[in-house]
């Protein structure tokens, strides 16, 4: 592959295949005249001028040779790759001995001359002789010139160096594997911070196709994240690509509903090659979901976290003299990340075991934390009157089914979700609840209920097992309370 396939004019763009001109005399070549053309006038801008300024202006090296093989154009790119001035290459017969050693002079050049009668144009590699004696392997591309007559008048030959090409090709190709077969998403936004190119991957990740996603903004494909997304975006678009790949949590519409991922990206700034000074096409954006990895990261780290809250609890909790004491020492413990309320609550009349089930559950506040201010937790006092809790409380069912339960007020006005609080003796923010039964030695001494406001999410199932580990150590605290009581 040629960076140019054939000699065009970089203002027009028109192909100047077929001109038999030779370059400018600037440029070290001369016109030929036949014996009876006169001499035309000069003006200094003639076409020729025009021709050879093109010429020279080529990316790609070009030479071109008469129909008897001698040299006739030789610009400025095939100066640099070679050496070899258009004074010096102009009228040479042939490359032998010059640009080409002499004993590959006669196969390169029969190569070359045999594209006169040849259909379209033919693509040879082999090595040329630079001035100070080196070679370049290059990759030339020629086509025949014809005259007015339509008869083969010469050859053109357009050539660069082969690793030129090659660069030129796995650019070319990745690009094309990039937005074909990457395994992770790849979107070029524009200056308007709109999708201009998506991936098969990106578009699957967005949940739409390549080409709905095109020239939309990404505030209708994201229900959250996007402010996020484009504040990067722009970053990159005034400084440029950071350092590091960054995290960012979006919320994706698709027609399945609206699913949240953890994308991490990369970012680049793209910018013209052609111009003068840098002019900002868009971004590259590359990202991969790593969503599930994110989730287990987290997961993993809260683990560890209440893992040491139970450690801490239970050695500042042996502390205690009072085993009531050491049983808010272990609420006040959990509470941290985990909730912003909690009470303990006794079994009213002493412990049941699982036979007992005659007449209703009583239950009688032991421990609270402030409803107030933030706080360590209290004991209540020792009148032992009943909470007034309402039949089918989560409590009360949480000591008859002897297992953890889940409450929530779910998505209600502010003022109901009060009310709903209030109606269940919690104090008024309280929006989420989680039961774990009190039980040791066989018996259900109480239960234990976390809260959380509306700013935290509702209790899941590993925040119940999480509160039924704190459930064991409080209930083990409380039978100790009870025991020392009855001595």
């Amino acid at each position: 592959m040629i960076a140019s396939s054939e000699p065009t004019c970089r203002t027009c763009g028109r192909s100047l295949q077929g001109v038999q001109v030779s370059a400018s005399r600037r440029s070290g070549t001369t016109d030929e005249l036949g014996p009876d053309e006169p001499e035309p006038e000069r003006d200094g801008s003639d076409g020729s001028d025009l021709l050879a300024a093109l010429l020279d202006g080529m990316d790609a090296a070009l030479c071109a040779f008469d129909a008897d093989g001698v040299v006739t154009h030789w610009n400025r790119e095939a100066e640099r790759i070679l050496g070899w001035s258009a004074d010096e290459a102009v009228g040479r017969q042939g490359l032998a001995g010059w640009a080409v050693r002499s004993a590959d002079a006669e196969e390169v050049e029969g190569r070359l001359l045999s594209a006169m009668h040849a259909p379209g144009r033919q693509v040879h590699e082999f090595a040329l002789l630079t001035k100070d004696g080196g070679r370049v392997l290059v990759r030339m591309q020629s086509a025949a010139v014809r005259g007015p007559d339509g008869k083969p008048a010469g050859v053109y030959c357009a050539f660069s160096e082969v690793h030129v090409q090659i660069d030129l090709e796995r650019s070319i190709a990745l690009s094309e594997a990039l937005f074909e077969d990457a395994s992770w998403g790849v979107v070029l936004v524009d200056v308007d911070l709109r999708p201009a190119v998506v991936n098969a991957h990106a578009a699957r990740a967005l949940g739409t196709g390549r080409t709905s996603v095109l020239g939309r903004p990404l505030g209708e494909l994201l229900a959250q994240g996007v402010e996020e997304l484009e504040s990067a975006l722009q970053h990159v678009l005034a400084e440029g690509a950071p350092p590091a790949p960054a995290e960012v949590w979006v919320t994706v519409r698709t027609p399945e509903g609206e699913r949240r991922r953890c994308w991490r990206s990369g970012f680049l700034r793209l910018a013209s090659p052609l111009a003068e000074e840098p002019v900002p096409l868009g971004v590259g954006w590359l990202f991969q979901d790593v969503t599930e990895a994110k989730q287990s990261e987290q997961e993993a780290s809260l683990l560890r976290f209440r893992a040491q809250q139970l450690h801490r609890a239970s050695r500042a909790a042996a502390e205690c003299e009072d085993p009531a004491e050491a049983a808010t020492v272990h609420l006040d413990f959990a509470l941290a990340g985990f909730a912003d309320h909690a009470l303990i609550d006794r079994v009213a009349g002493g412990a049941l075991t699982d036979t007992q089930n005659e007449g209703p559950v009583r239950l009688v506040r032991v421990a609270a934390t402030p409803s107030g201010a933030p706080g360590p937790s209290k004991l209540a006092d020792r009148a032992g009157l009943p909470v007034r809790y309402a039949e089918g409380h989560p409590a009360v069912q949480c000591v008859e089914r002897v297992g953890a339960l889940r409450a929530s007020a779910g998505t209600i006005p502010p003022e109901q979700a009060r009310e709903w609080a209030l109606a269940r003796q919690w104090p008024p923010d309280a929006v989420h609840a989680l039961c774990a039964v009190l039980r040791s030695r066989g018996r259900t001494l109480g239960v234990v209920t976390f809260l959380r406001g509306a700013g935290r999410s509702a209790f899941e199932r590993s925040d119940a097992m999480y509160a039924e580990d704190v459930a064991v150590r409080v209930a083990a605290a409380l039978d100790l309370a009870g025991m020392s009581d009855e001595e």
